[in-house]
């Protein structure tokens, strides 16, 4: 939300509740098939209150993605905790995604970026630029637990930290597209195990 967007706020008015509930809508709707009314209807906020808070339709989107990145990357960070064993790291980063990719009230939502800004960063230069960010970020967070792993003998010397990220990166994504078409949570846990396994072979073994 830019801070010159003030007119038109009601009193009291709750940005981060407000988001949150635009996120929702997005998440279950996507871009496209999500309304002003849709929006006005989740957050209590008339459409005059919603331009002069958020911008447009696109600037909210763009609010809900950016925030979401960021509790992503907070999510992340706590199951990259570098006093845990690798394979205890990618385990738990595939907990968390799944934690949020199996909400929803009718289906599961699978991941708000994969799920919605992939579709539209086609037509939307920066939803796009958001998309691609996101994504860097989240393989760049990853990459640097790998290489810590073959600094600490976890992945064996010639492992290619920056394509094992992506590879994690990877199976994260195909886990938020198969919760979104409705595969069973222990199919969605087995996937992650095998990813797991892929990922970290033999390491943190007896």
């Amino acid at each position: 939300m830019k801070d010159e967007k003030t007119r038109g706020r009601p009193r009291a008015f709750d940005a981060k509740a407000a988001l949150g509930k635009a996120r929702d809508v997005f998440w279950d709707r996507g871009f496209a098939a999500t309304s002003l009314d849709n929006l006005s209807a989740a957050t209590t906020l008339n459409r005059p209150s919603l331009y002069g808070a958020f911008g447009d339709k696109e600037d909210l989107y763009l609010d809900t993605l950016e925030g979401y990145r960021q509790d992503g990357m907070d999510v992340l960070t706590e199951a990259l905790d570098p006093s845990l064993p690798l394979r205890d790291n990618i385990a738990r980063v595939y907990a968390g995604a799944l934690a949020i990719y199996m909400h929803g009230e009718t289906a599961a939502r699978g991941c708000l970026l994969i799920g919605t800004a992939s579709v539209e960063a086609v037509q939307h230069e920066r939803v796009r630029e958001v998309l691609g960010r996101s994504l860097n970020d989240f393989d760049d967070e990853i990459e640097k637990r790998m290489r810590l792993g073959v600094e600490r003998g976890e992945l064996p010397q010639s492992a290619d930290a920056q394509m094992l990220a992506r590879l994690a990166s990877a199976v994260m994504h195909s886990l938020a597209v198969r919760a979104r078409a409705g595969d069973s949570r222990e199919t969605l846990e087995a996937i992650a195990r095998s990813g797991v396994e892929l990922i970290c072979g033999s390491a943190g073994h007896a």
